[in-house]
Order: C-alpha cells, then sequence, then structure tokens
C-alpha cells in the first residue's frame, strides 16, 4: 500500500478513535488521549518515510490530534480546561522520558534480545523529547490563545472553522520550527533537515485542514459519561 494512501487512512482512524474517546469518557477521553498521544507521537518520530518525493517524519498524524483535542477542549469546556490538558501531555511527556532513561542503563541479561532496539528509539528521545517539551509549551499556549481571541471575535458556531484551522496551523508552525531546531538539526544533514522541517509543516497543515469535520462532530457531540 503507498505511504501517501496509508497516511490517509491512518489520519481518517485517529481522528475516530479520537471522537471515540470524547463520546465515551467525555472530557476525561480527552485528558488521556492528549497524555498518551504526546508519548506516542515522540516515538512515531523517529521513523522516517517518504511521501510524494520527499522525506518526512512519521508521529505528525498523532501530534495533529493533540491540537484538535485542546480545540475541542477549549470550545466545549473552556481554556482553563485546555491548559490542564496541556500541561498533563507535557509531564506524560516528561515521566516517560526520564523512566526510559532509567531503563537503557540497566545491564539487560545475556539472553536479552531487546537492549539494541530500546537504545535505537529511546537513545534519541532526549533531544526528541526536549524538542517536543519546548515545542509543546510554546505552541499549545498560541494554539489555545489564538483559539480564544477567534472564538472572542467570532463568536458564531458558523466559525468554528476558522477558529480551528487559524489557532492550529499558526501554532503548528511556531512547534515544528522549534521541534526541528532542536531534535534533528545535528542529526541529518541541512538539506535532509530542511526537507523535513518543510514536509512536517505541510503535514501538520494538511492533518489540521482534515481534522475540521471532526471538530464540527465533536462540537455537537454529548459525551455519555458527562451526561449520566
Amino acid at each position: 500500500m503507498p505511504n501517501e494512501l496509508l497516511w490517509i487512512i491512518f489520519a481518517i482512524v485517529n481522528f475516530a478513535i479520537l471522537l471515540m474517546m470524547y463520546r465515551i469518557f467525555g472530557k476525561a477521553g480527552l485528558f488521556v488521549w492528549i497524555g498518551m498521544s504526546t508519548v506516542i507521537a515522540n516515538i512515531q518520530v523517529i521513523k522516517t518515510v517518504e511521501m510524494v518525493g520527499l522525506v518526512a517524519t512519521l508521529g505528525n498524524i498523532t501530534y495533529g490530534t493533540i491540537f484538535l483535542a485542546t480545540d475541542i477542549l477549549n470550545e466545549n469546556h473552556g481554556k482553563k480546561e485546555a491548559k490542564k490538558a496541556v500541561w498533563m501531555g507535557f509531564a506524560s511527556l516528561l515521566i516517560m522520558t526520564v523512566f526510559m532513561q532509567f531503563v537503557l542503563r540497566f545491564t539487560p541479561h545475556a539472553d536479552d534480545i531487546s537492549q539494541a532496539s530500546l537504545d535505537t528509539i529511546f537513545g534519541l528521545i532526549p533531544n526528541i523529547a526536549l524538542g517536543s517539551m519546548l515545542a509543546f509549551i510554546f505552541s499549545q499556549y498560541v494554539d489555545v490563545w489564538i483559539f480564544g481571541k477567534i472564538k472572542q471575535w467570532f463568536p458564531s458556531d458558523k466559525y468554528l472553522w476558522l477558529r480551528n484551522n487559524g489557532s492550529t496551523m499558526i501554532s503548528q508552525f511556531i512547534d515544528t520550527l522549534i521541534f526541528c531546531s532542536i531534535a534533528f538539526y545535528n542529526v541529518h544533514e541541512f538539506n535532509v533537515w530542511l526537507s523535513i522541517l518543510f514536509t512536517t509543516y505541510v503535514i501538520k497543515f494538511a492533518v489540521s485542514a482534515l481534522d475540521t469535520p471532526f471538530f464540527y462532530i465533536a462540537k455537537k457531540m454529548k459525551p455519555k459519561i458527562e451526561h449520566k
């Protein structure tokens, strides 16, 4: 299956499961989703792939769903809940990074088969995590702030698309620039790094546009757990 087709299917699956989590568990489901996705996206991002002839990293779809989740929280539950979710995501990534650095330092048994693989994945995590944590905090706060401002200026529901896309597309650029500068600048050749920076933002931009229908669905959705 071509990477491009797989990417579209994977994006739809991500958004659909996020909505399912919100429908079943309400805002608590979004809190869990944000913490989980922050960790998973920072593991996925280690893998590089080629799409439409350009080098890209994975993780952009899963990471992009975090912005959708905070936008849903901001829209349906208020800015305070969205900011709380941002710090939950930050804490999840920090804890994973600290714990896995301890795990790598345990001397493996002679029959162990996982140490080399764990080194490959989580040995890069400190750089990736540092870049991701700084990018996450700055971009998510920008996202929450811009979303609130747009909602204040355009409160009508017919501008939901503007609140969602306007806030996310600006904050995603900030996120991409900070993350790629810290995590990959000394890892890849400059032309590869520049390609990753460009394609990462283009992909995140596409994810932001693709999540718009799901944002409208979430706006109308009545979570089961919060309406019992």
